[in-house]
């Protein structure tokens, strides 16, 4: 849905013409994964698919939330009885940041919204940071509040971290709010400083496609935060603040003094690999050597996969048949346990990668996959 018709959309439901319409992408990862909270590396781009939000200003402490993809008429709220974990609707992605601006003492006196989405529910493409960061980007100009994109990327994180209950890291918000066209965003996210490195496939001869599985995942069941909680766990046996801080050549080391701790060990070996796969990957990029990134992101998904144990056999599937059909690359990407994987193909293998994943799912007797091209696109902005 364009701008124009969210516009119209707010016009009709409000009775009157939005101060202003603003976007926010979802994101792929192209490398690093499960590291953001890590204090790690992470390199996502963002995708043409938005939240697209038509807001206007109010003064009475009210807040009214419309989406044109949910069911169901305006979500009438007050901004002064927001409270965290009170909310299990979509309803708490915008609310949170209202609540997070308003408790880092942002003047925020309430909004009228209306919402539609192209970015894909659940697929682990962040559907939930761009509708956190285009509020958070509407609610900013309008209110005049002067904050900077890592900053809202940062209430953004906590509005979903305290607000709705996920313990998710700052890469999807980041991503959504400060990633630039044909580039990717190299983001160290325990300092939040960021490298754009360009990334443009179509002029070498490549496509990165994603296939959306369509298996459902959800952050705030569980696993993701047993995976963190079991992070923090390896960091405190090592002595360390966070598991960035062990050295990729002292991994071996680090191992050993975990003992027959599986657990530990497994994870702490995909965080410290994988930290090193996104240096890898930036710096095969740099160098012009795109291609080399293929086995990169195989190496990342087999982490994922055994150690990291959130992969899931479609997922699978989509890796294995990809490369056997001639994949320069492949693996899952996003929080697990569902949602998508990206592959890197020559723009010449698009049609036979994508027939022979169809015909994979269809003979495993899974729900048909969603395949689309992922085009590094630009980050949240203002439309109107």
């Amino acid at each position: 849905m364009g701008a124009q018709q969210v516009r119209d959309g707010f016009t009709e439901l409000y009775g009157a013409v939005p101060e202003g319409v603003w976007s926010a992408p979802g994101r792929v990862n192209l490398i690093g994964e499960h590291t953001d909270y890590n204090d790690g590396f992470v390199m996502p781009f963002a995708l043409p698919h938005t939240t697209v939000a038509a807001v206007s200003r109010r003064t009475d402490g009210v807040l009214r939330l419309h989406s044109a993809d949910v069911e169901g008429g305006v979500v009438e709220l007050r901004a002064d009885e927001l409270a965290p974990e009170s909310d299990r609707n979509w309803t708490a992605y915008p609310a949170g940041v209202v609540w997070a601006l308003r408790e880092a003492g942002h003047p925020v006196t309430g909004a009228d919204v209306h919402l539609a989405s192209t970015v894909p529910s659940g697929a682990g493409l962040s559907s939930s940071a761009a509708l956190e960061v285009v509020i958070a980007l509407a609610l900013n100009d309008l209110f005049e509040l002067d904050l900077q994109r890592w900053q809202l990327a940062r209430l953004c994180q906590r509005a979903e971290n305290v607000y709705v209950g996920a313990p998710t890291g700052i890469m999807d918000q980041t991503a959504s709010a400060c990633c630039e066209e044909g580039h990717a965003l190299f983001l160290d996210t325990r300092d939040l400083s960021q490298q754009q490195i360009p990334f443009d496939l179509a002029a070498e001869g490549m496509r990165l496609l994603v296939v959306d599985t369509r298996v459902k995942h959800a952050h705030s069941d569980g696993e993701y935060g047993k995976r963190r909680a079991g992070c923090e766990r390896g960091a405190a046996l090592l002595g360390v603040d966070a598991l960035r801080d062990i050295p990729y050549d002292g991994l071996d080391a680090a191992l050993a003094r975990l003992g027959d701790d599986e657990e530990a060990v497994r994870l702490v070996r995909h965080i410290v690999t994988e930290d090193e796969r996104v240096e890898r990957t930036v710096g095969l990029l740099k160098a012009g050597e795109t291609r080399a990134i293929g086995p990169v992101l195989v190496a990342g998904h087999a982490s994922l996969r055994d150690d990291f144990r959130i992969s899931c056999p479609e997922l699978d599937l989509v890796v294995d048949t990809a490369l056997a059909s001639g994949a320069l690359g492949a693996r899952m990407t996003g929080g697990g346990f569902g949602g998508s994987a990206i592959v890197l193909v020559e723009a010449a293998d698009v049609d036979t990668v994508t027939k022979a994943v169809q015909e994979a799912f269809a003979g495993a007797d899974f729900t048909a996959p969603r395949v689309f091209e992922a085009v590094p696109s630009a980050g949240a902005r203002r439309l109107s």
